[in-house]
């Protein structure tokens, strides 16, 4: 294995755990799919995720949650349980998919950069749901779940065919987030003052 295999071998991991950030089980689905069809190897130990029962059972998971995420107070109560999902969920298709690395690079590169990368990515989701529950009352929610569910299928897509640009785009899509979240907290009504006469 070349350094360079070495290094897409790892952005590969790393951006479809960044995908899991944005849904748990679409970036899953989409890896089971890309295994069962031949088009990347697993890691051992990971040959389940090739079988046609593991794509039908993560297809059934991912409808489930990406349909979930439609309903008002349920999507917020799923962002509270994503979040330990996409950590775990993150390191495994990271260690899943980085089939030619040593098991201590392995598992070490899954665990924390693919589970920080799941983390981080649902972490900013969270804050986005939050705060539009917040300013919209909930009805900006559908939007933001759209969103996530085509942040999650473009990311996976886009790690298994240019990891690097996967990459790119998480990390500019944090980087957008965080930044208008920080805007919109600064527009928060500031206390009148008196005047003293």
């Amino acid at each position: 294995m070349t350094p360079f295999d070495f290094v897409v071998s790892i952005a590969l991991g790393v951006g479809l755990a960044a995908a899991v950030g944005f849904r748990v089980f679409l970036p899953l689905l989409i890896t089971s799919i890309a295994t069962y069809t031949g088009y990347i190897p697993v890691s051992g130990g990971f040959e389940w995720l090739a079988t046609p029962a593991a794509v039908i059972m993560l297809g059934v998971a991912a409808l489930a949650e990406v349909l979930a995420y439609y309903i008002p107070g349920i999507d917020n109560l799923l962002d509270t349980i994503a979040t330990p999902a996409a950590l775990i969920a993150g390191t495994l298709v990271s260690a899943a998919v980085m089939a030619d690395l040593p098991p201590l690079v392995k598992w070490t590169a899954a665990i924390i950069a693919g589970g920080g990368a799941a983390g981080i990515t649902q972490g900013v989701t969270a804050m986005i749901r939050a705060n539009s529950t917040v300013f919209t009352g909930g009805l900006g929610n559908p939007v933001i779940a759209t969103a996530e569910f085509g942040g999650a299928a473009i990311v996976s897509l886009l790690a298994l065919a240019v990891p690097f640009v996967a990459l790119g785009v998480v990390i500019l899509f944090c980087w957008f987030a965080v930044r208008t979240i920080r805007r919109l907290l600064r527009r928060a009504p500031e206390p009148e003052t008196r005047g003293t006469g």
